[in-house]
């Protein structure tokens, strides 16, 4: 299984970004995908998680300005980022939890830099 994110970019404090990352591949199937960020010297932390059936989950720094959103038919998990602050500067990874041949694996996407600056 392969993830390709994308829509990364320097933006300036309370303006928006969408981050999508597209899952591809053969014979697996999707249970959760999320986004991760990570900044250096720091471990990855949790942004948010959307499962196949729509529920989601957000880390409370996020909570009321970001949505996780996803198309299942794409296979593709969508990050709408709004009122972007300095501390959400971080390389963000979209990540999918899928069953493949009867097993469960974890997958990572390339990361994507998010900058906040004025």
């Amino acid at each position: 299984v392969q993830l390709q994110a994308s829509g990364g970019g320097l933006v300036q404090p309370g303006g928006s970004l969408r981050l999508s990352c597209a899952a591809s591949g053969s014979s697996f199937s999707v249970i959760v995908m999320g986004w991760y960020r990570q900044v250096p010297g720091k471990q990855r932390d949790l942004v948010a998680t959307i499962t196949s059936a729509g529920s989601t989950n957000y880390a409370d720094s996020v909570k009321g300005r970001f949505t996780i959103s996803r198309d299942n038919a794409k296979n593709t998990v969508y990050l709408q980022m709004n009122s972007l602050k300095f501390e959400d500067t971080a390389v963000y990874y979209c990540n999918v939890r899928a069953i493949r041949y009867n097993l469960e694996y974890s997958y990572w996407g390339q990361g994507t830099l998010v900058t906040v600056s004025s």
